[in-house]
């Protein structure tokens, strides 16, 4: 699968493992960036460039970490057709695929270990959606004005 990554400062240290790990199990990375914790930059700059990737279809899916991933979700999510999640557990990723069909995640570098977001990144891909009535509950994302029973 070809995903797309990139971190801020704060970020670095986790996307860098998810990255090897993800290049581990044979996915093809497109590393947005940043290349070091030790200059601050700014999270929605590869934030943008992640989910345009996602939304523009060059990528499957993205990954995104920040702080605590929450300015990249805010961020990812203002692109149509990404559906990006801030996932802090492995049962988070796991929904976030089954129920909403997540193709961003994002992972919080100061809040989560190595060891954590590894775990959360292995279900979020090996996670299948489930489709059915959520299909229809996805499309409402995108398309606020129809009517919430589906009718």
């Amino acid at each position: 699968m070809k995903i797309a990554a990139g971190a801020d400062h704060a970020g670095f240290r986790i996307k860098a493992a998810v990255v090897r790990h993800l290049r581990a199990r044979g996915h093809e990375i497109i590393d947005f960036g940043t290349d070091s914790e030790t200059q601050s930059v700014d999270y929605p700059s590869y934030a943008h460039l992640v989910a345009a990737a996602v939304a523009g279809g060059a990528v499957e899916r993205g990954v995104l970490v920040c702080g605590t991933g929450i300015g990249m979700c805010i961020t990812a999510n203002r692109h149509g057709g990404v559906r990006a999640a801030d996932c802090v557990t492995p049962y988070l990723a796991e929904m976030s695929r089954r129920h909403n069909d997540a193709n961003v995640l994002c992972l919080g570098g100061r809040i989560l270990s190595e060891d954590e977001a590894l775990a959360i990144t292995e279900v979020w891909m090996a996670t299948p959606f489930e489709g059915d009535r959520h299909v229809r509950r996805i499309a409402l994302i995108d398309e606020p004005e129809a009517d919430a029973d589906g009718e």
